[in-house]
């Protein structure tokens, strides 16, 4: 089986990724959203969280083989970054969302060398805007940014033109559109729902598809 729909198929068991396109979600910007997704319930299923640590590890592998240290995002891509660290033999750290405010006011934890060879690990990925922070800091403290790993990504076009501008390479294990297509076939939704799914990430803040 391919990964991508591996990951899709293992996402939905648990619902870390949650459609229900008749009773929207509200998100904090106000947005109705068809999708819910926490992938933190990836950590709590022993099964799940081997597959999305050895998926990571095998795309690090694979598109990333200069890697030399992992960066986690806080707080979210932490522990995936730390197992997929472990996996890999490779060491791990991880960026704040800002400086502490006390002690030495750091912001990446872990040691981290000028010129080294980073990859991020990220959880998920919608608008792009948390994990190129990251990426930022990370720059700034003279790190190499190779890209970034993720669990899942929307596929949002402002997230994929940040990514772009800011010459980021993100892989993830699998995207919306798949798991999309993946809900349709194991009847956790209608194959008729797929469209406005499709219709949400395509524009979010465009609400036609509410109502079928």
């Amino acid at each position: 089986m391919e990964l991508s729909v591996k990951i899709a198929k293992d996402l939905l068991k648990i619902k870390a990724v949650f459609f229900r396109p008749d009773e929207p979600f509200t998100w904090a910007s106000g947005i109705k959203s068809p999708v819910y997704c926490d992938n933190r319930l990836t950590l709590t299923d022993v099964q799940v969280r081997t597959d999305v640590e050895e998926g990571l590890a095998s795309l690090i592998r694979e598109h990333y083989p200069q890697a030399e240290v992992l960066m986690g995002t806080s707080t979210a891509g932490i522990a995936h970054a730390a197992i997929t660290g472990h996996l890999l033999g490779m060491p791990m750290g991880y960026v704040r969302s800002g400086a502490k405010d006390h002690g030495r006011q750091n912001q990446i934890e872990g040691k981290l060398l000028p010129g080294q060879k980073v990859v991020v690990v990220e959880d998920l990925i919608s608008t792009g805007g948390s994990v190129l922070e990251v990426v930022n800091v990370l720059r700034q403290a003279g790190a190499q940014v190779l890209g970034v790993v993720s669990i899942f990504t929307y596929g949002m076009a402002k997230g994929l033109t940040r990514l772009e501008q800011a010459n980021v390479k993100n892989i993830s294990l699998t995207n919306f559109d798949i798991i999309a297509q993946v809900a349709a076939e194991e009847n956790y939704i209608r194959p008729e729902d797929v469209a406005r799914l499709l219709a949400f990430r395509n524009n979010p803040s465009d609400e036609s598809w509410i109502g079928g």
